[in-house]
């Protein structure tokens, strides 16, 4: 049993390397849900529909979200009509969220219906929400307060990011099939994907329960950087990190992770490489992910550094 958590689209990316090397009963991706939000009524959940899609081999690897070969007929209709177009939905990705939000207002658990729509996807592999409860990050801006997906698609990630806040998650309950599993003697690894550790694992972490579960967990845990030469591959990590007065890369990376892991991959140019920090061993690796043969490659010596650590 491998547990993986996993946001963002370098977490999506070493979430199927993993799945191309573990049969489905061996691993459980648990996934943010800070990211998710309401538009145009719908109920949006950005991480868990790229991590789906990634999965599903549906993904568009240009953008980094999205479906390949995706069409815009709705879009473009919402334009005309001057309805709000700073968030796209494609048409074929709109249909999911139509029946998300039904399902949820029907009473049904994000958990089934993530089941559900990976199952239809052909995704075999266990693809969790952290919570069934609503869990928002909402980031404190020099400009205020903004909802995530204000900060991040609306502005761009223009404003200075000062901090964040993960508004239901200390009344969120730990998805149950996480906590067993983190839980279980048979547990082999901890895998924290190359993600945002403050927009896309920071809000998994503040879920009641989780933290403590990979404290106490008895298997080996793994965290890999997202920062390559000081920069994010994709997304604002590096940004946020440069405007809270820190360095990107494994030595701030340690700071979040400390008591959570063991080993931090990071990548070779990194200065922190072959140090030891707090109880954490920083282990250079080639992190940069190239492709399906570059995520099984990454996610097979993850594999192996768990089981030497065992």
């Amino acid at each position: 049993m491998i547990v993986a958590l996993a946001g963002g689209v370098g977490g999506a990316r070493l979430a199927n390397g993993l799945a191309k090397l573990l049969a489905p009963e061996d691993l459980i991706i648990a996934v943010n849900v800070g990211d998710d939000f309401s538009h145009l009524g719908l109920s949006i959940c950005p991480d868990i529909d790229t991590v789906t899609y990634t999965l599903a081999g549906l993904n568009d690897e240009q953008r980094g979200w999205g479906i390949l070969d995706e069409t815009w007929s709705f879009m473009a209709t919402l334009r005309q009509l001057g309805g709000p177009d700073w968030f796209a939905l494609g048409d074929r990705d709109l249909a999911k969220h139509v029946l998300r939000t039904e399902r949820l207002r029907a009473g049904e658990s994000l958990t089934t219906i993530t089941r559900d729509i990976a199952r239809a996807s052909g995704v075999t592999h266990v693809i969790i929400p952290v919570s069934d409860d609503p869990v928002r990050s909402i980031v404190q801006t020099d400009e205020g307060d903004l909802p995530f997906q204000d900060y991040f698609v609306r502005r761009r990630c223009e404003p200075v990011f000062g901090g964040i806040r993960y508004d239901g998650a200390a009344a969120a309950t730990a998805n149950p099939q996480l906590r067993a599993a983190l839980a279980d003697p048979a547990l082999e690894a901890v895998v924290i994907c190359p993600s945002n550790p403050i927009l896309s694992i920071g809000p998994i972490l503040a879920v009641p329960g989780v933290a403590e579960s990979l404290r106490a967990a008895k298997a080996p845990r793994i965290a890999i950087s997202p920062f390559i030469a000081g920069e994010a591959v994709k997304g604002p990590a590096a940004k946020i990190m440069r405007e809270l007065g820190q360095s990107p890369g494994a030595e701030a990376l340690a700071e979040y992770y400390t008591g959570l892991v063991d080993v931090i991959f990071c990548d070779e140019r990194d200065p922190a490489a072959g140090r030891v920090i707090g109880d954490i061993r920083i282990i250079a690796k080639d992190t940069f992910m190239q492709g399906s043969a570059g995520q099984q490659r990454l996610a097979r010596e993850c594999l192996a550094a768990a089981a030497s650590l065992r």
